[in-house]
């Protein structure tokens, strides 16, 4: 090639060393004063920066925008208006928030259109608006008559003992925490095995009848059963005629069942039983709390809740038991008397009968004036260590009017053994007064 300097591909430099260039020459420069290097160059080259054509050699103009004066407003924005937009987070609560309104408010349309139609609805309001918290009546206080008998409740039980003649049903209650129940002669009379108690819960227990007083109609059982919550006990002497009272028991096998109602009278003397039977004497306190069939044995309650007497019989105009009912004469024995005689049979297995130490004849005195009349007085005894002899008319005891046999009797079974009482009484013509010291005659 002699001194030619040949490159592959292309000629980029001839032999003496000038440069030359396989484009054509590039065109003059212009007097841009931003060009590179001070030198001014033609526009058309500063857009070929990256040209790969481009001779690195050739001088290269640069175009920079002149900057705008202070106050020259800016070129308008241009947005494309295919370009994708993010969607806002407040547009997407919005369309929920309004989605959840507009289903509120269907369903409650809905909810309220099927009140109406099934009849809980209607429209119209009954009753006046209520005023905050409830009387202090419905609060139920324990002084209260439901609190007396919540208090009560799960010391009462339902009786049932097996007898000859089925399953004799009637109440009781319990007197200590250990298992004793004490309840009426009657309601046990003739069972044939142990006896049931059904407590107001629903559970059940079972035991022996370990006593009874036929006479006084008290009979106590002893179940199986510890930590219970016995009664409290009041004091029957204490009673006035008008005191508020509760019944509880089981009346015609209708369990926890509590009647309320007033002492009508005290000392009522009541001669009960079935005849040809045993003859059973109370000195009762009379109520008018609604007593029917298995109330007997169960307590009559003061307003305290405390037990002052055990329902036993009831008055009614019916022909036979079976068919009684109450009609507001109901009557118990005092708690004094049948405390004592269930005491006395937990303690010995026996009770104690209260004595005077004398016989009454029948019906009433001779002459209408009243009183009892003594057939015999027992030698040694109460009524003749006292002074009073056979003949003698008894016409008040500790200044209660005696009308019958049957009212001294029952008196006289109210009162413990050992009581000093006044008898007021007639010999002839003349009356006297007398303290007598009554006696226990175990039976």
């Amino acid at each position: 090639m002699g001194g030619t300097n040949v490159t592959d591909g292309w000629n980029w430099r001839q032999p003496d060393g000038n440069a030359t260039s396989a484009y054509p020459p590039a065109p003059p420069p212009s007097a841009n004063p931003t060009s590179a290097a001070g030198a001014n160059s033609s526009p058309w080259w500063s857009d070929a920066l990256h040209d790969p054509w481009r001779d690195p050699q050739a001088p290269t103009a640069i175009v920079v925008n002149p900057v705008p004066a202070p106050g020259t407003p800016g070129p308008e924005p241009v947005v494309d208006p295919d370009a994708p937009r993010p969607r806002g987070l407040g547009r997407v609560m919005l369309v929920s928030l309004v989605t959840a309104l507009l289903a509120g408010m269907l369903g409650g349309a809905i909810g309220y259109v099927a009140a109406v139609r099934g009849g809980l609805g209607g429209g119209t309001v009954l009753g006046a608006p209520t005023g905050g918290e409830a009387p202090a009546a419905a609060q139920r206080p324990p002084e209260s008559l439901a609190g007396v008998a919540e208090r009560l409740l799960p010391s009462v039980v339902t009786v049932q003992a097996r007898t000859g003649r089925g399953v004799s049903v009637g109440s009781g209650f319990v007197a200590t925490a250990d298992g004793y129940v004490i309840t009426n002669d009657h309601v046990v009379e003739g069972s044939t095995g142990p006896a049931t108690v059904v407590f107001d819960d629903g559970s059940t227990a079972s035991g022996p009848v370990v006593g009874q007083d036929p006479e006084s109609d008290i009979a106590v059982i002893k179940i199986d059963r510890s930590g219970l919550v016995p009664v409290e006990f009041g004091d029957s002497d204490a009673l006035a005629v008008g005191d508020p009272v509760l019944a509880i028991g089981s009346p015609l096998s209708l369990a926890n069942t509590v009647t309320a109602g007033i002492v009508s009278a005290l000392d009522r003397t009541i001669q009960a039983g079935e005849p040809g039977g045993q003859v059973r004497y109370y000195a009762a306190i009379q109520t008018d709390a609604a007593v029917n069939q298995g109330n007997s044995g169960g307590p009559l309650v003061d307003s305290a809740g405390r037990v002052v007497g055990v329902n036993s019989v009831i008055k009614s105009l019916a022909a036979d038991e079976e068919t009684a009912g109450n009609i507001g004469l109901a009557f118990a024995i005092p708690i004094n008397q049948a405390k004592r005689v269930a005491q006395d049979i937990i303690d010995t297995g026996k009770p104690r009968r209260t004595v005077i130490g004398a016989q009454v004849g029948g019906g009433r005195a001779p002459g209408g004036a009243g009183g009892v009349r003594l057939s015999s007085v027992e030698p040694g005894g109460p009524a003749e260590s006292a002074g009073l002899r056979g003949g003698d008319v008894v016409l008040k005891l500790d200044g209660r009017p005696l009308a019958e046999a049957t009212d001294l009797i029952a008196l006289v079974r109210k009162y413990a053994p050992g009581s000093v009482v006044t008898v007021e009484y007639r010999r002839g013509t003349a009356q006297q007064t007398a303290s007598v010291t009554l006696a226990a005659d175990v039976k």
